[in-house]
């Protein structure tokens, strides 16, 4: 939340309540996709970089697709036109969100290869680098949780330089992530991205 927003929740909580109580129920009868698709076109169309950051970043943990983004901005484009278009993929490509790579768009996941299961660490962080992406790691015996770096408010990558113990603390802004379940434990409000992973011959694969 905004300085500005905080300020106002200060000097008018009961007004800005009914705003986010507005907010909260306008799209009730949506399905969580759709409603998140239709708010990030809102940022686009009114070219706000905070917001379009965070409703991004929102979509993609519902399960929103970097395709289904860029095609919502191509059906949208009478009311955007091309201008906001490029505007929103400059922001996006700036976020460096794997999704969005070229070769990416189009496909289904998939199973990649990441590690041996004997490489990890138990009961401690491991962070590991896998064709695209960067993962942290974390072990307790047989049960293996993978996260993704980069932090679920505006897609920021967390280097592993900022892991200290099992906390994991974005640069950008401050979000503190519990590296054992992926929780955010201080500022944010939501949780690192999970990816599905499993063991196969006794290596460690991961879908994306």
């Amino acid at each position: 939340m905004s300085d500005a927003l905080n300020y106002l929740m200060k000097v008018r909580p009961g007004e800005m309540k009914s705003y986010f109580q507005f907010v909260k129920q306008a799209g009730e009868h949506l399905d969580p996709k759709t409603r998140a698709i239709i708010s990030v076109i809102t940022k686009v169309d009114n070219q706000t970089e905070t917001g379009l950051r965070q409703y991004l970043v929102r979509a993609m943990q519902v399960g929103v697709t970097a395709d289904e983004i860029i095609d919502a901005m191509f059906l949208a484009f009478p009311t955007l036109g091309l201008t906001k278009i490029i505007w929103a993929v400059d922001i996006i490509l700036g976020m460096e969100i794997p999704e969005f790579d070229p070769e990416s768009l189009g496909k289904k996941k998939t199973w990649h290869d990441v590690m041996a299961v004997d490489d990890l660490k138990n009961k401690d962080v491991t962070y590991v680098k896998a064709s695209d992406r960067e993962l942290f790691i974390y072990t307790d015996n047989d049960d293996v949780k993978v996260f993704d770096s980069h932090c679920p408010h505006q897609a920021t990558n967390i280097p592993e330089l900022v892991l200290e113990d099992c906390k994991l603390t974005c640069p950008k802004h401050g979000w503190k992530f519990d590296v054992r379940n992926g929780e955010c434990i201080e500022k944010g409000n939501r949780p690192l991205h999970e990816f599905e992973s499993r063991v196969v011959d006794a290596r460690l694969e991961v879908s994306w």
